[in-house]
C-alpha cells in the first residue's frame, strides 16, 4: 500500500481547520487537509459560509460569511507547504508514532493530526420534512431567500442563529413567522432590535411545529397548540434553524474522549485531545461559546502545539 506522508493533517476545511492549516505551514510543517468530497456537503470554509452576514469577526465590519471563509481559505493556499485534498476521511488509525489516514481517494501517514471537523445541522424530525426537503423545507435562508419573494415562510428556532435566518428571509418574503417553543426568543440584543422594529416578522411562542403538509410543495404546517384560532398554518416555505450536531465519529472510532453531548473533550491551554498527537479546534469540541473566532484561535493553539509534538517526536527518532 502506497503512502502520501504529512507532518500534519487537518481534517475538516472549515475556518478553523484552514486557520490550523495556515499556521502549521508557518511553523514549517508539511500540511493536507481533508476537506468536502461532494456536492452534498458543505464547500470548503464550512458553516459559515451560510452567514448572509458577519459582523462580529475582528477586523472586518460587516461581510458575508463565504467573503470571510474564502479570505481564509486565500490565505492558507498561499503557503506551498499546504495542499488541501477534497477527500472524505473514512478512517483514522495511530500506528506507533504516527497515524494513517484512509480517505475516499487515498492513503496517508500523518505525525500530528487537526480534527476540525464542525457540525452538522439539525433537521426537523416531523412527518413531511423529508418528503419535502428541498420544496419548502430548508435549512438555509441564504441559499434560497429570493426564492420567496412576496411569500409567506418560517423560521423554527429561538436562537441568534434563528433571528439571523428570519431578517434574512424578511428582505425577500411578505411575512416572516418566528415559531419557537420557549417562553421567548435568545438571539444577540443587536439581532432583536432589528426583529422588533421589522413589520413583516411575527414571533409565535410556546409553540412546535408538527407535521408539514403539501403534495409537491410547502403549503402549511400543523402547530401543537392554536393560533388566531387554528392549528394550521398556511405558508410556502419553512427554515429550521434548531441548532447542529457535533461531527464527532472519527474521534470517537480513535479513541478521543468526548462529552455527554459526543463533543471532543479539549485541553484549552494546547486544544489537545486525550490522544497524545491529536488536537481539535472549531464547533466540534466541547467549547461553549461556538464562534468562527473561538474555533480560529483553537486550531492556531493546536497547530503550535502540533508543530511542538512533532519536533520532540523527531528528537526521538533522531536519538534511537
Amino acid at each position: 500500500m502506497t503512502f502520501e506522508k504529512y507532518d500534519f493533517g487537518v481534517v475538516g476545511a472549515g475556518g478553523a481547520g484552514l486557520a490550523g492549516a495556515m499556521y502549521g505551514a508557518r511553523l514549517g510543517l508539511k500540511t493536507v487537509i481533508f476537506g468536502a468530497s461532494n456536492a452534498n456537503e458543505l464547500p470548503i470554509g464550512g458553516l459559515i459560509t451560510t452567514a448572509h452576514a458577519v459582523r462580529n469577526y475582528p477586523g472586518i465590519l460587516s461581510a458575508s460569511g463565504l467573503g470571510i471563509a474564502k479570505k481564509i481559505e486565500e490565505h492558507a493556499r498561499d503557503y506551498d507547504l499546504v495542499t488541501i485534498k477534497q477527500e472524505k476521511v473514512l478512517k483514522i488509525e495511530k500506528k506507533k508514532d504516527c497515524f494513517e489516514i484512509k480517505t475516499t481517494k487515498g492513503n496517508y501517514k500523518i505525525s500530528a493530526v487537526l480534527l476540525a471537523t464542525g457540525r452538522r445541522i439539525r433537521k426537523l424530525d416531523v412527518p413531511g420534512s423529508m418528503k419535502l426537503e428541498g420544496r419548502g423545507v430548508s435549512y438555509c435562508a441564504l441559499c434560497d431567500a429570493p426564492l420567496y419573494k412576496d411569500k409567506v415562510v418560517a423560521v423554527v428556532g429561538g436562537s441568534d442563529s434563528a433571528a439571523i435566518e428570519s431578517l434574512v428571509l424578511s428582505e425577500y418574503a411578505k411575512k416572516v413567522y418566528i415559531i419557537y417553543r420557549g417562553k421567548a426568543i435568545t438571539p444577540e440584543e443587536i439581532h432583536l432590535k432589528e426583529i422588533k422594529m421589522n413589520k413583516k416578522i411575527e414571533i409565535i411562542t410556546n409553540t412546535n411545529v408538527v407535521e408539514i403538509k403539501g403534495k409537491d410543495y410547502v403549503e402549511s404546517i400543523i402547530l401543537d397548540k392554536e393560533y388566531n384560532g387554528k392549528k394550521e398554518l398556511k405558508l410556502d416555505g419553512i427554515y429550521a434553524a434548531i441548532g447542529n450536531i457535533p461531527i464527532s465519529e472519527l474521534a470517537k472510532e480513535l479513541g478521543v474522549k468526548l462529552n455527554k453531548n459526543q463533543e471532543i473533550v479539549l485541553d484549552h491551554a494546547t486544544s489537545g485531545t486525550s490522544v497524545a498527537g491529536v488536537f481539535a479546534a472549531g464547533d466540534v469540541t466541547n467549547k461553549s461559546f461556538k464562534q468562527l473566532i473561538i474555533g480560529v484561535a483553537e486550531a492556531c493553539t493546536a497547530a503550535h502545539s502540533a508543530f511542538e509534538y512533532v519536533s520532540e517526536m523527531k528528537m526521538k527518532q533522531c536519538e534511537k
